[in-house]
């Protein structure tokens, strides 16, 4: 999936869930970090995710890469190096979508 196309599937997702109420309370944010990186995070209440846990994993590659994902069954969280935020974005997704 290219870049705009993960950036459409996120839109729709979070469209997804607003229905009045959710996203006055909840939402996702995407922020950097000061190690350098990203963080993305996903409030999971009221999503078909509420309650789903990810046990921390963590990806670390050669070149300086990394990315960090959990999930408490609140909150999505996945972090990545400064130039990994394509492959964050996909691994939010593909946490949400399955």
């Amino acid at each position: 999936m290219e870049t705009r196309d993960l950036l459409r599937a996120l839109g729709a997702w979070y469209a997804e869930q607003c229905d009045g109420d959710w996203e006055h309370e909840f939402g996702v944010k995407i922020e950097t970090l000061d190690n350098p990186g990203w963080l993305i995070q996903v409030d999971l209440p009221g999503t078909s995710k509420d309650g789903v846990t990810l046990a921390p994993e963590q990806e670390e590659g050669i070149d300086g890469s990394w990315l960090h994902r959990s999930a408490d069954g609140r909150i999505l969280r996945v972090a990545c190096g400064p130039e990994d935020l394509e492959r964050a974005v996909r691994a939010t997704l593909d946490f949400l979508s399955t």
